[in-house]
């Protein structure tokens, strides 16, 4: 018996079984069936590293609650930018998932997508005035015209009751956009591999990808069989290395001079999970907070709701933590082994330049239980820390960078690289990146086909009406397709 591959040549070579390397094998197979594509997945199923539905917030990044995508500038005012191109990337995943549920690609909606207001909720003056500030300046987008604001404890109670029960006195405010969702990454990127399964997508489980070396016409593609110990190869004209916080391993052996001065710097993260179901049936709404200060933005706290396989739950978090490994299921030489000498310099610069980060991260690490109960019960006053377990959620490995002014920075987001000839795509970084993922996948084949791509684009604006139109200029335009994916993924008009 083999467990490894027996095809010798591919026209596409997917590395990593998460929601960027199923969206883009969907991609391929609806554009070019006939394309040979091979998918490889070293654990024994998709979507269980940074995709499942426990190692993410699954918040469906669409910018209406996430505070750090609307900073505040020196002089007070608030851009809603960021935002809205956030925004109109989220707006083009619904378009895709809906295309794919209405040609009976991916099944029933509701196992994966759910509507759940989203909220941002502040405590004291000066943040209510700055969530004031952004209010205005989002509200006037028509994707935005749907946000309320509210300093009223009573609002804000019927909003979100756990948030307000036992609370004291105090100024406090909040913003709100009834149609947020719950999404589910972990069985979406299923639902996905399970529609390149019955395309002709050969789909390799418990696959190691330990090379990759540029060859005549591509690149040769090592692989290993976790559980035999049996190594494979495989020549790919492209490969797309969507391994989480495993591409930067992998994009450094590519050799492209397009990798050169990537560092990763990773941030582990914990959350509280309350599966009662007399509690998880009092709140229905994902609440954002402030970031503490010196934390990284993917350690905003919220309160949430969550839907895992058919069951509603709460999760709080997170709690930053610290570890060398890359992924969730990774060796703890991720870190050290990820060091050369082209990104040692950026690395140095950014581990002088945030001090405070890493001080915030000490402090995490050294939080007692009681000190985790603590930080819960700012956005519950009443919560019973018995309720909640701890739950470890996945790695997010950051992306270092050069800088010619700093030697180097830290990236908080997601970045394409691609090689000069197009024939290898990586994705670096964490938050948005699964919500975006479709915009994200349309920026990698445009730059890695150019030439396909010309061809390619009368079929993604039939599967996607807003492809290649920004949403917020063309206000009937975003009315009409919020209520038809509305339709498609069955989510609620408006929260109930």
């Amino acid at each position: 018996m083999t467990f490894i591959s027996t095809t010798r040549s591919a026209d596409v070579v997917l590395i990593g079984g998460g929601i960027m390397s199923a969206t883009l094998g969907a991609f391929i197979k609806k554009l070019e069936p006939a394309w040979n594509v091979v998918l490889f997945e070293r654990l024994p199923a998709v979507g269980l590293e940074s995709s499942g539905p426990w190692n993410n917030a699954g918040t469906g990044h669409a910018a209406y609650c996430e505070l750090n995508y609307t900073p505040q500038a020196k002089d007070g005012s608030v851009s809603p930018a960021k935002a809205l191109g956030i925004n109109e990337g989220f707006q083009l995943s619904r378009q895709f998932w809906s295309h794919l549920v209405r040609e009976g690609d991916i099944g029933d909606p509701t196992r994966f997508i759910h509507t759940v207001p989203h909220m941002s909720f502040v405590l004291g003056s000066d943040h209510s005035d700055y969530l004031k500030r952004r209010f205005e300046a989002l509200k006037p987008n028509p994707l935005f015209a749907e946000m309320e604001f509210s300093e009223d404890p009573a609002q804000i109670a019927e909003w979100a009751p756990l948030v307000m029960d036992g609370r004291g006195p105090g100024r406090v405010a909040a913003n709100r956009v009834a149609s947020g969702t719950d999404v589910d990454f972990g069985t979406l990127s299923r639902e996905l591999v399970a529609f390149l399964d019955a395309n002709g997508v050969e789909v390799n489980y418990g696959t190691d990808v330990t090379d990759v070396k540029r060859s005549r016409g591509g690149w040769d593609v090592s692989t290993k069989h976790t559980a035999s110990g049996e190594r494979g190869a495989i020549h790919a004209k492209f490969i797309f290395i969507g391994a989480g916080g495993g591409a930067l391993h992998l994009l450094q052996k590519s050799g492209i001079p397009e990798s050169k001065g990537y560092g990763g710097f990773p941030v582990s993260g914990k959350f509280f999970r309350c599966t009662d179901e007399g509690i998880a049936a009092q709140h229905n709404a994902k609440v954002y907070g402030q970031a503490s200060v010196g934390a990284p933005p993917m350690s905003v706290p919220h309160l949430d709701t969550r839907f895992v396989d058919g069951k509603r739950s709460l999760l709080f978090g997170p709690y930053a933590g610290f570890s060398t490994n890359f992924l969730k299921s990774g060796s703890l030489l991720d870190l050290p082994l990820s060091i050369r000498a082209g990104n040692i310099v950026p690395m140095l610069a950014v581990a002088k330049d945030n001090m405070d980060l890493t001080a915030y991260l000490v402090k995490e690490v050294a939080k007692s239980h009681a000190a985790k109960v603590e930080a819960l019960r700012e956005y519950f006053p009443l919560a019973d820390g018995e309720k909640w377990e701890l739950i470890t959620a996945g790695q997010r490995v950051q992306i270092i960078k050069k800088d010619p002014a700093k030697g180097g920075v830290l990236q908080f987001g997601t970045e394409v690289i691609t090689a000069r000839d197009g024939s290898v795509g990586a994705l670096l970084g964490a938050s948005p990146g699964a919500s975006t993922a479709v915009p994200i996948m349309l920026e990698l084949m445009q730059r890695c086909f150019p030439k396909k791509y010309r061809g390619w684009e009368d079929k993604l604006r039939e599967m996607m009406p807003g492809y290649g139109v920004k949403l917020n200029d063309n206000p009937d335009l975003a009315a009409e397709l919020a209520a038809s994916t509305a339709e498609a993924l069955q989510l609620a008009a408006t929260a109930q």
